[in-house]
C-alpha cells in the first residue's frame, strides 16, 4: 500500500483551491459551509446515530435546527429505524445526493473533473451579486489550471 504524506498532498495541491471548489458546492446546493463539512464527515463515517452528530456539531455554529433541515431537505436519511424491542438506535446515512456532491467535489480537487460552467448547472454563472461574479472568475481560473 502507497503511503500518503503531507508532501505528497501539497505536491499533487489537493488543498489548493479548497475554498473555491467549497463556495461552488454550497452555492450550488443551497447548504452552509458547516452543513456542507459536516456532511463530508458524516460520509466518512458511514452509519452514524443523531448522538454521533451531536459530537460532530461541537466545532460548527449553533444552528438548533440543522439535524431537522438536513433530514427533511434530503442530505441525510434514516438506514435503520428505533427498534423499542431491543432498545437500539436510529441509524442515519448521508442520502446518494449527498454522496454524488461529496464524490464530484473529489474529483474537482484532483483535477479529473472541471467545475460546471453553465448556468443551468451553475448558479454562481448567472452573475447576479459581486459574490457571483468573483465566484464566477476564480472558477474560470481553476478550471484553466492544469496543475491540480
Amino acid at each position: 500500500m502507497r503511503e500518503l504524506t503531507g508532501q505528497k498532498l501539497k505536491e499533487i495541491g489537493l488543498l489548493k483551491h479548497y475554498r473555491v471548489i467549497r463556495r461552488w458546492a454550497c452555492k450550488k446546493t443551497g447548504l452552509t459551509d458547516a452543513d456542507l463539512e459536516l456532511l463530508i464527515y458524516f460520509d466518512c463515517l458511514g452509519n452514524f446515530t443523531r448522538k454521533d452528530f451531536e459530537d460532530g456539531i461541537l466545532i460548527y455554529s449553533w444552528d438548533n435546527r440543522r439535524w431537522n433541515r438536513l433530514l427533511k431537505e434530503g442530505w441525510i436519511v434514516k438506514w435503520r429505524g428505533y427498534n423499542g424491542a431491543d432498545k437500539s438506535y436510529s441509524i442515519y446515512q448521508v442520502s446518494l445526493q449527498t454522496k454524488n456532491i461529496i464524490q464530484q467535489i473529489y474529483r474537482i480537487m484532483l483535477g479529473t473533473e472541471d467545475i460546471p460552467t453553465s448556468t443551468r448547472r451553475n448558479p454562481a454563472m448567472k452573475r447576479i451579486s459581486y459574490s457571483d461574479k468573483t465566484l464566477a472568475t476564480a472558477i474560470g481560473k481553476i478550471n484553466k489550471d492544469k496543475t491540480r
